[in-house]
């Protein structure tokens, strides 16, 4: 059962946020109205702090999101902390990432997801990208690209956490989401990744 957690806890994925991962909780967040720009949707970035492990085991049991402030539901491992506010929902477990930033807008592109990898490119370091590419889920067609950032070095050990995250870009109504899977390198979770976002549904 997901407790509840105060609105100050909420995490903050952005370029200099940290992974996070521990009990699990639900936080809900009040701030005013209107979300960023599928544009503005932070890489997800690694903490060095966390150990590199993570793997989903075949026999994991998911529950299902429902988040009626970004109006979408989705599967997640249960046991992995969830927080959202009012343009997206973040969950985490170690270094295993999910976030799902929802704006209004029209639907991306093959050439508009590359452009804005390529300026995420520029702005933090460490960060590639692959090429992007159209595909069909479940919910409908969308854009999918692959990239991978770094961490800042651990201060004790300098050791960095890479982080490799697919990232999905789906519309519909005027709406378009944006829901990047991150897991460290060497973390095998590509099945249980599917099965979050090929459940990812518009409410």
């Amino acid at each position: 059962m997901l407790t509840r957690t105060p609105p100050l806890l909420l995490i903050a994925f952005t370029l200099a946020a940290s992974g996070c991962g521990g009990s699990s909780g639900t936080a809900s967040s009040s701030s005013s109205a209107g979300g960023p720009a599928p544009e503005s949707a932070a890489a997800l970035s690694a903490d060095a702090k966390s150990a590199a492990a993570g793997d989903i085991p075949d026999t994991q049991n998911f529950l299902t999101l429902r988040a009626p402030q970004v109006h979408v539901s989705m599967l997640y491992p249960e046991g992995w902390t969830v927080r959202e506010s009012v343009d997206r929902v973040s969950i985490a477990d170690k270094n295993n990432l999910v976030q799902i930033v929802v704006s209004r807008g029209a639907a991306a592109t093959t050439a508009s997801v590359q452009s804005q990898l390529a300026t995420m490119e520029r702005s933090t370091p460490g960060l590639k990208a692959n090429t992007a590419h159209a595909i069909a889920l479940k919910s409908g067609p969308a854009v999918k690209v692959t990239y991978t950032t770094q961490s800042a070095p651990n201060p004790v050990t300098g050791k960095q956490v890479t982080l490799m995250v697919d990232r999905y870009v789906l519309a519909h109504g005027g709406r378009v989401a944006v829901v990047d899977l991150g897991t460290p390198v060497g973390v095998d979770n590509v099945d249980a990744y599917r099965r979050m976002v090929e459940s990812f549904k518009w409410l």
